[in-house]
């Protein structure tokens, strides 16, 4: 039998079944370490190489895991010297901003707004001082009022975000 250094734990995971839903979905990991500051990742579902707009729950998994192709949080986790197991999680999410749509033209193009709400979400996390571990970049045009929509449910959980609200 396999032997493990951890002391077994009971653990309670509680969800509302919303989170489920498919679609364009943001949202915020707020990891602590053992030591230090709380990290954020910023995040987003709708997936640029293919027309699946998943949930945010299934993404959770799947940042955490370990295939090296969608694990993305524990590979930068794991570039600051920290063990995902170690760390306590929080994920924040926000949507669906839009619902999956399976016509390819308008998927990119929901993709391409719901990326540039992503990238200005995170950039302003690391403007209100938020300590953000990924840099999120596109082209898009952004939409102003989807910004503020995005921006006013994310400061209910991360406050500094009220004083960049117009």
């Amino acid at each position: 039998m396999a032997q493990t250094d951890l002391a077994p734990i009971t653990h309670r995971l509680e969800f509302d079944g919303r989170i489920l839903q498919r679609g364009f979905w943001l949202y915020v990991w707020e990891i602590t370490p053992p030591t230090g500051p709380a990290l954020h990742y910023v995040g987003r579902t709708g997936d640029s190489s293919s027309i699946n707009a998943q949930s945010p729950f299934n993404r959770m998994g799947q940042h955490l895991g370990f295939n090296v192709n969608s694990n993305v949080l524990r590979r930068r986790l794991d570039k600051l010297l920290m063990k995902p197991e170690q760390c306590l999680f929080k994920l924040i999410s926000h949507g669906p901003v839009f619902s999956e749509v399976k016509n390819p033209a308008e998927y990119k193009r929901l993709v391409g707004i719901v990326a540039s709400l992503e990238r200005d979400l995170a950039n302003a996390m690391y403007e209100a001082g938020y300590r953000v571990i990924n840099t999120v970049s596109s082209r898009s045009l952004g939409d102003a009022d989807l910004l503020q929509t995005t921006l006013a449910a994310f400061a209910v959980h991360f406050p500094s975000l009220q004083s960049l609200q117009n």
